[in-house]
């Protein structure tokens, strides 16, 4: 899966969408929804929220196509519009309440359980355990940054915060999660001499 801002839309099938061509939308969907769906998946870590927030995101997509300048390419006006949308969620007083009653027990963390995927490796799975140890304003940095490629800067204009939120929030990301994928010692194997 390739990032959202190099996926190839022609200027074209852009103008053909705008001018209500099932055919066009068809196309752009396709080109997309899967670095949409991921994209979203991983900032908001509950894929049923994703699948409602990616519906969001594509039929915004669709009903302000007109507005598209074409200044940057196509998918990266989506990856906008999808991290807004994530953002905008992730900062309702709604979900931090949930968030609240979910995490008051550390237990939860740890209980986290991933359904093994058909195609993805063992190492995947621990990936994706890890994330969901993560804060969802953490794993929301850390995908933003390091798959993403935004800086520090547009993160921080994102939350509407400090350059040092955006690095202090990827640094104990970063953090946490080299705990959650670091390889789990015996201490009790090795005797002092």
């Amino acid at each position: 899966m390739s990032r959202l801002a190099d996926i190839p839309i022609s200027e074209d099938l852009i103008a053909r969408a705008r001018g209500a061509d099932d055919a066009a939308h068809a196309a752009i969907y396709r080109a997309v929804a899967p670095g949409v769906f991921a994209l979203i998946r991983r900032l908001v870590g509950n894929r049923a929220v994703a699948e409602d927030l990616f519906q969001d995101t594509m039929m915004t997509l669709f009903e302000r196509l007109g507005d598209f300048r074409g200044a940057a390419p196509l998918g990266a006006w989506v990856r906008q519009i999808a991290v807004s949308r994530c953002l905008m969620y992730l900062r309702s007083p709604w979900h931090r309440a949930r968030l609240h009653w979910e995490f008051e027990d550390e237990a939860f963390l740890r209980s986290v359980t991933l359904p093994v995927t058909p195609g993805i490796s063992a190492d995947g799975v621990d990936v994706e355990r890890a994330l969901a140890t993560l804060t969802p304003v953490g794993r929301a940095v850390v995908w933003l940054f390091e798959v993403e490629g935004y800086s520090h800067e547009e993160i921080a204009r994102l939350f509407g915060r400090s350059v040092s939120f955006s690095k202090s929030q990827l640094a104990r990301a970063l953090a946490r999660l080299r705990l959650g994928l670091a390889p789990q010692e015996d201490q009790e194997a090795c005797t002092p001499i």
